[in-house]
């Protein structure tokens, strides 16, 4: 099952948020909050390894984490702090995946669920996440 190109999510399928650390909390939380689902599909919060030390981001792991998301085929959003400039994102956004950039968990979590509930099996339902929030 996968979220890309031209591909429909069939009833019930898994799809995943990609969420970096200093958010995966909050958003797990709301995750869990709304029983794991977003309509009749299931979600998942992959919650990623801290990319730096508290002083200085490890850009190595800041690409793995945005690689990590890009591989998975059930990505449809990857949530992460509005650090600046964003070093990830232009990775994520290369798979066609819709980019959050929150300091809530929480409220990425809400939007990120609010669009899949709207989207519609007409097309890519990782492409429809992806216009409903960027």
């Amino acid at each position: 099952m996968g979220c890309g190109e031209g591909e429909g999510v069939s009833a019930g399928a898994t799809i995943a948020a990609y969420v970096e650390a200093p958010l995966c909390a909050e958003a797990a939380r709301e995750l869990a909050r709304e029983g794991g689902r977003a309509g009749d599909l299931r979600v998942r919060a992959v919650c990623l390894e801290r990319a730096d030390d508290g002083e200085r981001l490890d850009l190595a792991a800041v690409g793995a984490n945005a690689r990590g998301a890009t591989e998975d085929s059930s990505t449809v959003a990857y949530i992460e702090p509005p650090i600046t400039p964003s070093f990830s994102r232009p990775i994520v956004e290369a798979a066609n995946i819709a980019v959050i950039r929150t300091s809530s968990g929480k409220a990425a979590m809400t939007q990120l669920l609010r669009a899949i509930e709207e989207a519609d099996d007409s097309s890519s339902l990782r492409d429809q996440v992806r216009q409903a929030l960027n």
